[in-house]
């Protein structure tokens, strides 16, 4: 299996829509497969658990919460998941898991929406190589996902890396027995062995009883009745079908008849008439329309140029009085002037002259224009307008109700013709009846047809139900007769199984305590190399053994040493079990000391699984880490989770916690996938 992508939609501390691709990359040419660690960096509280229950409520719903949670109890959990920032007014969430499964050696593409709004049941869409699996109900969705990726071992593949240390304090063995029955396939034995107590308790050896032949008997006579009953109306019924196609052709008949005498059109003709009626109407308001146009502005649009002309004529009057108005306050001023100029200065002679001369020459120099209709400025706005404008705007309007009106005549045209055709009503009123009544028969012939069609299936359905009953009895009889033989092989296959279930135990638990003294060394400081482990076979409790050979009380480890032993417990276990299964680890190092975490680092991260997803603080995977001497050739791909403190929300970008450490691969070898995220909406 491989976690492909995620995508959030208003979840938890994600606002809006981020999808995140998680499919592990090649990161440099020297590789020959895709690195498996894909890194998530956030500070406490910015959402990296998010991530890890996001994955679970897609795959499980309200199995992600734990046993025993009822319906309004799941409703409340999943409203909670609705994320509540600054002025979100969103009541709704959604999440959408892409992964591949291989199941029997066949490799599928499936994608899990699940959606939800407050106060609602959340809906489930699951899709199989993009085909959606639509004839599956909601529960027969959440079976298959559970039949994929069994809720029971989720806990083993995507944990909190502080709270899985709680494996280690487990004195009852439940969790590791539930997850070595389900990943190692005992639990398959055990469910076979409960079929079979079930079949023997079932399946009582004693005698038939004396009054079984009567009671066969008088089924089989009950079987012949219904049966015989069910042939008499089964012809009935195919004698009434015979007389609907009768009365059907005398219809056809009748038709036919009425047609060729016009009929067809009087059928019609009041539909035509008040069709006709509605048109004539249109008609009048069209007519109307159009002169009201033609007595408004449309005269304006049918000479465009001889307007055009107008108005240029007009434009060139109005600048012509314009400049005469202005030469006329010109002259004045030059008068003020020239009197102002002949007392304020000696020799003002030059002066003067020089100013009409400038004067003389501009005005020799205007345009003339001769003013021929002399109208004001808003009276050449109007007509401006009326051509520019609204005489357009009606030229539209007329065209439309005049193409309108074209067709609505022509309709009339043919209704008339329609409605000449048709004979008056009194003419046809024969045929008209007798077509009535050849309609009003073939309906109740119908209703009869199907009455005894229904009552011939009932009579079926009875003599194959007494049929049922005499081959029960039957089979009951034989039952008993070879009950000895049916429980003696059902109690030694009981047996056999309860041995098999032990011999299997004991092999898988060997293999388990082998894989687990293997992880256990390689993920232990030196001083902790010496311990072994042994695990009870019936209780599944695992003891940890000292160089001496004495058991050692787990809870007196410490809270790194736990998280070291639970880890060491799950890599044995996908290890022994075979399952190819991604691993999803939140906050990992938070309890571990520098000793177990190089340790962790170096041997566990790596080769956990072929896709790591890790949720990581700066202070657990660190510069150190993060860098060439540790994690960076086992890294695909990184995010930062960065939350914003106004909004109250979060958002994701690729890279990590240092610029100059962000992911830079070669190119040659980069796969060409591009992780999206689309920020909030």
């Amino acid at each position: 299996m491989i976690i492909k992508s995620l995508v959030i939609n208003n979840f938890r501390v994600f606002r809006g829509v981020h999808e995140i691709d998680l499919k592990p990359r090649v990161v440099n040419k020297h590789q020959t497969k895709a690195a498996p660690i894909i890194l998530f960096g956030g500070l406490n509280g910015a959402g990296k658990t998010s991530i890890l229950s996001a994955v679970r409520v897609a795959l499980y719903g309200r199995a992600a919460f734990g046993r025993g949670m009822n319906t309004a109890e799941y409703q409340t959990q999943l409203d909670a998941l609705i994320h509540n920032g600054v002025g979100v007014s969103e009541n709704k969430s959604s999440i959408q898991l892409v992964f591949t499964h291989s199941l029997n050696g066949v490799e599928n593409e499936y994608r899990v929406t699940r959606a939800w709004s407050r106060g609602h049941k959340d809906k489930l869409i699951l899709e199989q190589d993009n085909t959606e699996l639509s004839s599956m109900s909601y529960e027969q969705c959440q079976s298959f996902l559970n039949e994929l990726i069994p809720p029971g071992i989720s806990d083993l593949f995507f944990f909190d890396g502080e709270k899985i240390a709680e494996l280690a304090e487990d004195d009852s063995g439940e969790v590791l027995q539930t997850a070595v029955r389900r990943l190692l396939g005992i639990d398959v034995a055990e469910r076979l062995r409960n079929d079979l107590a079930i079949f023997l308790k079932r399946n009582d050896a004693a005698a038939m009883p004396e009054n079984i032949k009567a009671q066969i008997d008088k089924l089989e006579k009950q079987r012949k009745d219904a049966e015989h009953q069910a042939v008499e109306l089964a012809n009935k019924s195919a004698l009434c079908r015979a007389r609907i196609e009768l009365i059907g052709a005398d219809i056809i008949k009748t038709e036919n008849e009425l047609s060729s005498r016009g009929g067809a059109w009087a059928q019609s003709r009041e539909q035509e008439k008040a069709q006709q009626y509605t048109l004539d109407a249109e008609r009048k308001e069209l007519e109307k329309t159009l002169r009201a146009e033609i007595e408004g502005n449309l005269p304006f649009a049918l000479a465009p140029k001889t307007l055009q002309k107008l108005l240029n004529q007009l434009e060139a009057e109005k600048k012509a009085k314009q400049v005469e108005h202005f030469n006329n306050e010109l002259t004045d001023f030059m008068a003020e002037l020239e009197q102002k100029l002949s007392f304020g200065l000696s020799n003002s002679f030059v002066a003067i002259q020089t100013i009409k001369s400038c004067f003389e020459e501009r005005q020799a120099a205007q345009t003339k224009s001769e003013i021929l209709l002399d109208i004001s400025d808003r009276e050449f706005d109007q007509v401006n307008a009326q051509v520019n404008s609204r005489a357009s705007e009606s030229y539209q309007r007329f065209d439309i109700a005049r193409k309108r009106l074209e067709i609505v005549e022509e309709q009339i045209a043919n209704i008339s013709i329609n409605i000449a055709r048709a004979p008056e009503q009194e003419q046809l009123e024969e045929q008209l009846n007798q077509l009535k009544k050849l309609n009003s028969q073939r309906t109740s012939a119908i209703i009869e047809f199907k009455q005894l069609t229904e009552d011939a299936k009932r009579k079926y359905r009875e003599a194959i139900d007494f049929a049922r009953k005499v081959q029960k009895l039957h089979d009951k009889h034989k039952t008993a007769s070879t009950a000895e033989a049916s429980v003696t092989n059902a109690l030694n296959t009981h047996a056999l199984l309860a041995d098999f279930s032990e011999q299997l135990t004991t092999v898988r638990v060997k293999q388990l305590e082998a894989e687990f003294i293997k992880s256990y060394q390689k993920l232990a400081r030196k001083e902790d190399l010496k311990l072994s482990a042994r695990i009870n076979t019936d209780t599944f409790d695992v003891e940890l053994i000292d160089e001496n050979q004495h058991i050692i009380n787990r809870k007196g480890l410490s809270a790194g040493e736990k998280q070291i032993y639970a880890i060491a417990i799950l890599e044995a276990l996908g290890k022994t079990s075979g399952k190819k299964l991604p691993i999803i680890i939140d906050t990992p190092l938070g309890r571990l000391d520098s000793k177990h975490r190089d340790k962790l680092i170096e041997h566990y991260f790596p080769e956990a699984s072929h896709q790591v997803i890790i949720l990581s603080t700066d202070t657990e995977i660190d510069e150190q880490y993060f860098g060439s001497d540790y994690l960076k050739d086992d890294i695909s791909h990184a995010f930062e989770i960065q939350f914003n403190g106004k909004t109250k929300s979060s958002s994701l970008k690729e890279g990590y916690f240092w610029e100059s450490h962000t992911l830079q691969r070669d190119t040659s070898a980069s796969t060409g996938q591009q992780q999206k995220i689309v920020g909030a909406n």
